[in-house]
């Protein structure tokens, strides 16, 4: 009996099937693509998807909202290097935004960057690549292969040179050097990524799924924003909530040297930032409604995951600190995490304790890739994704900084002493060598911790009982039961020494 023409095209192999040509056949077969957004330094805790509409009706409303997403380490290199590896910072070694610090040097060129989830991508799935945006804060350096270094695993290649900037910029353009000026119309940072990735889903090949990651300046200082968004939430300023200006007792001594309160110059500064961020992230949501209407015209849309973050949150005030990141607070290490994409079900939030090391392994998983092959200490959250019951998840997860600073004194502070660095006209630094730390975040049904030690003097120890105290204004290290404390000690043990699969165990 003859075959129906749906039992033929089944008997086919794929390379008939596209030898036929129909292009039905052939998207259906294509596996999914990914689109990475990661915006620099911005927050959630302070609102800082508060001016992302569209972004909102796009993505969140889409898709789901993860509210408990965290960065191992609130500092843009380390947290970078964990998402490009699926990694701890004692695994990549990342440790802050220095040369020195292994940030885009030839160490970590050598011996992570042939590893990343995109050269995986590309070996191994066949996936073409894109990025756009900025990679690691030292990525150019001179003394590290200069803007001539494209990294394993990009098709396409259009990074910053060194750290977020709006106007005024190098780009490596597939390892070539190109200058932009400070013409709007052709040089605002936001504006070339979306311009870039737009052509890139214009010219690319129609035979291979893409990933892109598009890595925006905003809304990092020096906080431009584009002309038309200048007058923008002029009446907005820095959110007042119980930690902000208040002094922060019985925390390490980085915290403790701040002044309370703060110079209304300090004041002025921040309230001025906040805004001024807010402004910059208006470019940051129309490159999301245009790509969005890109993959839409293009018929890719039902076929691509989206994902919005950002590589650590921020601080305007909180523990009279006026701004910065680094600390170990939530506001620093808490990040947005919106999704959408095939089997994603809009309009969900869900509260299980992600991290950044989980992206790799879920854009791997998306793509097919056995991740018992990686080395990575993430976990796919492609089952959170579809909403999978009776999912075994982690309880906690470790957050690391080494503290970034130099020995001479501040010559603006010398009271300070040796060792401090970021440091503001009224003599409050935001960093020095030696705020140094490790921390175990416990999330669960029945706790909700935050259990810190510091690598100083003092051997310091920070607890929290978010709870009870969300804004973590009160220690309890020294009040809390001591045999929570020790199960505390002993796992913040466990997850320093961890790589791979023991990074993933469930905790105690």
């Amino acid at each position: 009996p003859a075959m129906s023409p749906a039992a033929l095209l089944r008997a086919l192999p794929l390379a008939a099937l596209l030898l036929l040509g129909p292009a039905r056949a052939v998207r259906q077969a294509r596996r999914p693509n990914v689109v990475l957004i990661l915006t620099d330094d911005q927050d959630v805790c302070l609102g800082g998807m508060t001016p992302l509409k569209k972004t909102n009706t796009l993505i969140a409303q889409m898709g789901i909202t993860f509210v408990n997403a965290y960065v191992p380490s609130a500092l843009c290199c380390p947290s970078r290097a964990s998402i490009l590896t699926g990694k701890y910072p004692h695994n990549h070694h990342v440790v802050n935004n220095t040369l020195e610090g292994n940030c885009s040097s030839k160490l970590w060129q050598k011996i992570q960057e042939p590893y990343t989830f995109p050269a995986l991508l590309k070996a191994m799935c066949g996936y073409q690549t894109f990025f756009a945006g900025k990679y690691l804060n030292e990525y150019g350096a001179e003394d590290a292969g200069g803007v001539g270094h494209v990294p394993p695993g990009w098709s396409f290649w259009y990074a910053l040179e060194k750290n977020s900037k709006y106007y005024n910029y190098t780009l490596s353009v597939n390892g070539k050097a190109r200058r932009h000026g400070e013409n709007y119309s052709v040089d605002y940072l936001t504006d070339v990524l979306a311009n870039m990735s737009l052509d890139f889903l214009e010219y690319k090949s129609n035979f291979e799924p893409f990933f892109m990651m598009i890595a925006t300046p905003a809304p990092h200082s020096p906080w431009t924003p584009a002309p038309q968004y200048t007058k923008s939430f002029q009446n907005v300023s820095a959110p007042r909530n119980s930690n902000f200006n208040i002094h922060g007792k019985n925390k390490h001594w980085l915290i403790r040297q701040a002044k309370t309160p703060m110079s209304n110059s300090s004041i002025q500064f921040l309230d001025d930032a906040y805004r001024k961020r807010w402004q910059t992230l208006l470019s940051v949501d129309d490159l999301i409604e245009k790509l969005v209407k890109k993959l839409e015209v293009n018929g890719e849309l039902d076929n691509t995951y989206i994902f919005y973050t950002s590589d650590n949150g921020f601080h305007t005030g909180q523990f009279s600190l006026p701004i910065d990141k680094r600390q170990l607070y939530e506001f620093d290490i808490k990040v947005p995490l919106l999704v959408r994409g095939p089997g994603i079900k809009p309009n969900q939030t869900n509260k299980m304790l992600v991290a950044n090391i989980d992206l790799g392994p879920t854009i791997l998983d998306i793509a097919g890739y056995d991740l018992n092959k990686t080395q990575m200490d993430g976990m796919s959250l492609l089952p959170l994704l579809r909403g999978d019951k009776n999912v075994t998840w982690r309880s906690d997860f470790l957050v690391e900084y080494q503290g970034e600073g130099y020995n001479g004194s501040d010559p603006t502070c010398p009271g300070l002493g040796p060792g401090v660095t970021h440091c503001f006209p009224d003599c409050v630094c935001e960093d020095s060598y030696n705020n140094t730390y490790a921390c175990v975040r416990t999330l669960s049904a029945a706790w909700d911790l935050q259990y810190c030690e510091f690598d100083d003097r003092e051997v310091f120890v920070e607890v929290y009982n978010l709870t009870a105290d969300p804004h973590q204004i009160n220690n309890i290290a020294k009040t809390i039961d001591q045999e929570i404390l020790e199960k505390m000690n002993y796992r913040l043990m466990m997850l320093q020494s961890c790589s791979g699969a023991t990074c993933r165990t469930p905790g105690v």
